[in-house]
């Protein structure tokens, strides 16, 4: 028998990084999103994970540089509202697809299972940590600057990551 597992998203962080001027990096998150995960047990090692991101709540703590982030040169929000996760499996990481902007491309992300326990109200809850990398480009997000010294403005690479907390259904 399977159990499906809610996101607590008061207790859940998605964050990314990505090289600035080739020199330092910008970190954001994101503000809105929802998750779920079906178990056969406890142990999530054939769990199925689903997960949405709303694009619009795209946070970098710099206004001008989010409705960049929110507009056709990257995201392209109206036409794009979410990105969807799909795992495909949960045996050594998690290997599934992700879709932004239109484009699916597999991903592999490391997984750190925290443990279950629980909280002062009976609630069942189960903790998990992810990282992993992408490259925008492959998701058909391409806009770019050349800077004058050589690189770009912007990264390829970018690091993702989470800290997730579920709750038992």
């Amino acid at each position: 028998m399977s159990t499906t597992w809610k996101l607590d998203l008061t207790h859940s962080e998605i964050t990314f990084k990505v090289r600035h001027m080739m020199i330092s990096n910008v970190k954001g998150n994101f503000n809105s999103f929802s998750s779920e995960i079906i178990s056969d047990d406890d142990t999530f090692k054939n769990a199925k994970v689903t997960a949405s991101i709303d694009t619009n709540s795209i946070d970098t703590n710099n206004t001008d540089r989010d409705n960049h982030l929110k507009s056709a040169d990257f995201f392209d929000v109206e036409k794009n509202p979410t990105f969807i996760f799909t795992s495909n499996s949960m045996s050594d990481g998690a290997t599934g697809n992700l879709t932004i902007n239109g484009v699916t491309q597999p991903i592999k992300l490391d997984i750190e299972f925290g443990g279950i326990n629980v909280d002062p109200w009976g609630n069942t809850k189960a903790g998990f940590s992810f990282e992993g990398k992408i490259k925008r480009s492959d998701f058909g997000l391409n806009w770019n600057a050349a800077l004058e010294t050589g690189g770009v403005l912007v990264s390829d690479d970018v690091r993702i990551a989470g800290e997730m907390q579920f709750v038992k259904s």
